[in-house]
């Protein structure tokens, strides 16, 4: 995977991008001029940047997902005055809901907030060919499933214990600042207990904020952080008898084919007391309903006898925006475009955003002493890409290759039945980290992967045969 990696050419999300214009490219190969230059702008940032009198400096959260929580918490604990605006309290965005375990223990997050801790996966190709997946995790190893209204209200009570202030109210609108040090101007609605259900207009003036606002972020537009392509996810929340729920009482689905989607997988994750049955796609929005109905069909003697509790809908990134900072103001989460190819995974990459881009804030300002600028926020940039956009490439690279026709999903299922690949993908996926390979086995893994395809290609056309 990492050799992969190292030989992907630059992108910026996914448009390719010149090595003069691509911030990873500056960062991986600087030459001595610009090493220089930014030692000199990281030293003196904060001494230049003028001192906060009177208060300290004041940071607006726009989202209360777990990018906003764990951004408003790391603020408010590094002294920062900290406002995180949400409306919806009681969200329940579409997702999955798989965390991995190293998010458990590098945000404290308390273990009854997760339902169930996954240890056995299928993953069901076109045909049905199902692949057991999870006989290479060790006792203590697993994948965390959670409800995002869980997570999410946890996030924010500790950001809020941390001396942050909640604010229930609706983002409308962010004037720029009119100069280096002008405060942002964030007009929004208050629906506090006294303002009533239509809400009270207010006003709020602060140093610097974040945009953790979603796939639909205003404050994404306010910037002019461009636009990107994005999947819509489709989820039904399904009460199923007590007996069928033992079966999932430790084991997600996953299923792959053009009938449940022609870009994406469909899926069976497990809950508290239910199942969560969705799909997505970016190519066929009209046709979500379609494959959520697949997805059903396919699953359909497990939940027999399931009532649909819920249904939910929302827009996901495919990929990063072309600008994510402008001055003082920077995006994270889905925001700012950080859900993985292939996986869709985005919940950890959000959280660890929000943390990341609070740190730098927290740093530039001296615990909110001084004034931030472009040059602070931007740092947490040059360490996301370095740190992340490997993996993304990669699963982008994966998701090109298996997901494009059911004969590359059926070569992408019987891959999975390798345990090689099966320990590299669960070391990289729940730890984070690239996970170092064996040259033998990797190089087995290359020719059955080759193997794979080709096989793939000849059923490709053989059934195109068949189609004409």
């Amino acid at each position: 995977m990492a050799s992969i990696a190292l030989n992907l050419k630059t992108f910026v999300g996914l448009r390719q991008a010149s090595p003069e214009n691509n911030p990873i490219t500056a960062l991986a190969k600087p030459s001595s001029t610009t090493t220089a230059a930014r030692k000199q702008l990281r030293i003196n940032a904060a001494k230049t940047s003028p001192k906060v009198t009177g208060r300290n400096l004041r940071v607006a959260v726009v989202g209360g997902g777990p990018a906003g929580g764990s951004a408003a918490e790391t603020l408010a604990k590094g002294g920062i005055e900290t406002f995180l605006i949400e409306r919806k309290l009681d969200n329940c965005k579409p997702c999955g809901g798989a965390i991995p375990l190293c998010m458990v223990g590098e945000f404290d997050l308390p273990l009854d907030i997760i339902d169930r801790r996954v240890t056995k996966m299928k993953m069901i190709s076109p045909s049905n060919v199902a692949v057991d997946i999870g006989q290479t995790l060790k006792p203590h190893e697993y994948i965390g499933m959670v409800r995002r209204e869980v997570l999410d209200a946890f996030l924010r009570d500790r950001a809020a214990t941390a001396g942050a202030t909640l604010i229930n109210g609706l983002f409308l609108k962010m004037e720029m600042p009119s100069s280096k040090t002008a405060p942002y101007r964030l007009h929004y609605t208050d629906y506090n207990a006294k303002t009533g259900v239509s809400g009270g207009k207010k006003t709020l003036e602060v140093d610097a904020v974040i945009g953790a606002d979603g796939a639909n972020s205003r404050i994404a537009k306010s910037i002019n952080a461009g636009d990107y392509e994005y999947a819509i996810a489709f989820q039904e929340r399904v009460k199923i008898p007590d007996e069928k729920m033992k079966y999932y009482e430790d084991l997600a689905e996953m299923y792959v084919g053009d009938d449940v989607s022609p870009d994406f997988y469909g899926w069976v994750f497990p809950k508290c007391d239910h199942v969560a049955v969705g799909t997505g796609t970016v190519s066929h929005k009209p046709d979500i309903k379609k494959f959520q109905l697949a997805t059903r069909l396919r699953a359909r003697d497990k939940i027999a006898g399931g009532k649909i509790i819920r249904v939910e809908a929302h827009p996901i990134p495919e990929h990063p925006r072309p600008r994510r900072l402008l001055d003082r103001a920077a995006l994270v989460g889905d925001a700012a475009g950080y859900v993985t190819k292939c996986s869709g995974e985005g919940i950890y990459f959000a959280a660890k955003s929000g943390r990341m881009c609070a740190e730098a804030i927290v740093e530039g300002s001296e615990n909110g002493k001084r004034m931030v600028e472009e040059g602070d926020l931007r740092k947490y940039l040059e360490k996301w890409d370095k740190t992340y956009w490997p993996t993304y490439k990669v699963l982008d690279v994966l998701q090109k290759l298996f997901y494009r026709s059911n004969p590359a999903r059926e070569a992408f299922v019987e891959m999975c039945a390798d345990e090689y690949v099966q320990k590299m993908t669960f070391d990289s996926y729940l730890y984070k980290k690239v996970a170092p390979g064996n040259p033998i086995e990797d190089l087995k893994l290359a020719v059955n992967t080759i193997g794979s395809l080709v096989r793939a290609n000849a059923l490709r056309r053989e059934m195109d045969k068949l189609s004409v």
